[in-house]
């Protein structure tokens, strides 16, 4: 299919025709445009594509963003979103819509801006660059300041009025750079550098304090304080710096990385000033301070004199309390050598009770009483056992006696034996005619079986 057809129209096409003849041209002719609109009907399938119309006040076209450049975004676009896009003008040839393949979204101005503000912000944060633990000592009296600005600002010229009317002796010196635009930034690293090779060729006149200063203003006009190779600068820079940057509301990317940030030029010359400024206020105080000091001394002293004084004593006082301290000696010794004698006493009577206690007399005459006490109690165990043992005896006898086959015999009952003399117990032991033996009480008696019963 070639142009020709839709600027001759020499034939008569298809709509689908049309449509690829269109979808080619539009295609080929519009393959990489930027767009600036806002977004609205913004419709997002569980396909991951999304499908939106960017519009101004002049106009709208449909526009589609497929997953895997939408995957790609840093922000989640919605409707009223003021964007930029980058796409290939298209047809889908199915409806005749016009439309544009979306290749990349981002939201244009001051949103835009924030979300690189806010990427560069954590990937230094990150990195350690705005570590607190690691930022160089700001001179509390510095002697030479340096200023990186540009001479035109007024910011500049808030800083040198500041310094003159709090601390007119102050050095400060000037390392120009531009502070807006798009190269600002190489500019300002570029005074920086000037610094540093000043400290080199000046040994005796080093710059021991840097001040980045700039007016207040849009994100836009600030942004090269946003800068990676700018703060990447600032954090290796071996001079104490302070960010002067904006007004109180304004944060860069620079504040972050400065050993100390100030809200604005004027209080970053306060700052430097301030040892200066409170200088004569410090020695009028320190002269306050030694007076009263001086004074306090002399009271002390005053009073430790008085003191002393109250405790001097004539020498016959003295005397009699010498002796009344001796008195007091003398005494306690009395007593304590009472106590000395009482303890003694007391431990001599210990040894003689000790001694008799291990005596071998009363240790044999104890030994004895012993012994007796045991041999009457020795009998006494013995004639009560005989005594208990006599009772098991005659108990043990009562219980043979009524057991003895001898008692049954008393009672009118005999044994029959046999001839062998072995106890008859059933008539099936014995035979008719057979004679037996019959043990009475007192004798016994022959005796025949003359029948037997079962």
């Amino acid at each position: 299919m070639t142009n020709d057809i839709v600027v001759q129209n020499r034939e008569i096409i298809s709509v689908g025709e049309l449509n690829r003849s269109a979808k080619y041209l539009l295609e080929n002719n519009f393959s990489n445009v930027s767009v600036l609109g806002e977004i609205s009907n913004l419709a997002s399938p569980s396909s991951g594509h999304l499908y939106f119309t960017l519009k101004d006040e002049d106009g709208a076209i449909r526009c589609a963003m497929f997953k895997n450049q939408n995957q790609k975004l840093n922000f989640v676009p919605k409707n009223g979103d003021k964007c930029i896009l980058v796409g290939q003008v298209s047809i889908y040839a199915q409806r005749g819509d016009y439309q544009i393949i979306v290749k990349s979204l981002e939201q244009s101005g001051f949103g835009n801006l924030m979300q690189k503000f806010e990427a560069l912000k954590n990937k230094l944060d990150h990195e350690g660059l705005f570590d607190k633990n690691i930022k160089l000592e700001i001179p509390t009296s510095p002697k030479h300041t340096c200023i990186v600005t540009s001479s035109s600002t007024a910011a500049f010229q808030d800083i040198i009025s500041t310094v003159n009317r709090r601390a007119p002796n102050s050095q400060i010196s000037l390392s120009e750079a531009m502070v807006q635009g798009d190269n600002a930034h190489i500019s300002i690293i570029n005074a920086l550098n000037r610094v540093i090779n000043f400290n080199e060729n000046n040994p005796s006149n080093i710059i021991d304090l840097v001040v980045l200063s700039r007016g207040g203003g849009s994100i836009e006009d600030l942004w090269c304080f946003n800068n990676e190779e700018l703060a990447r600068e600032i954090f290796s820079f071996p001079i104490p710096l302070i960010s002067a940057v904006g007004h109180e509301i304004d944060f860069t990317i620079c504040d972050f990385v400065a050993d100390i940030r100030v809200p604005t030029p004027t209080a970053s010359a306060e700052l430097i000033t301030e040892h200066n400024f409170k200088l004569f206020d410090n020695l009028v105080m320190l002269k306050n301070n030694i007076i009263k000091n001086f004074e306090r001394y002399l009271s002390q002293m005053s009073q430790s004199i008085e003191f002393s004084s109250s405790r001097l004593k004539s020498p016959s006082a003295l005397l009699r309390e010498k002796s009344q301290r001796l008195d007091n000696y003398d005494l306690r010794l009395q007593k304590e050598r009472i106590a000395i004698i009482l303890r003694k006493t007391n431990l001599i009577e210990s040894f003689k009770s000790a001694i008799d206690f291990h005596n071998p007399i009363l240790k044999v005459n104890k030994n004895s009483d012993q012994l007796d006490s045991l041999f009457n109690n020795l009998q006494k165990l013995i004639k009560a056992k005989v005594k208990s043992t006599k009772k098991e005896i005659y108990k043990y006898h009562k219980n043979l006696e009524i057991l003895s086959p001898l008692s049954i015999l008393e009672r009118g009952y005999s044994i029959l034996l046999s001839n062998d003399g072995v106890a008859i117990k059933s008539s099936n032991e014995v035979k008719q005619g057979e004679k037996l033996s019959a043990k009475l009480s007192k004798g016994s008696i022959s005796v025949e079986v003359k029948e037997k019963y079962e």
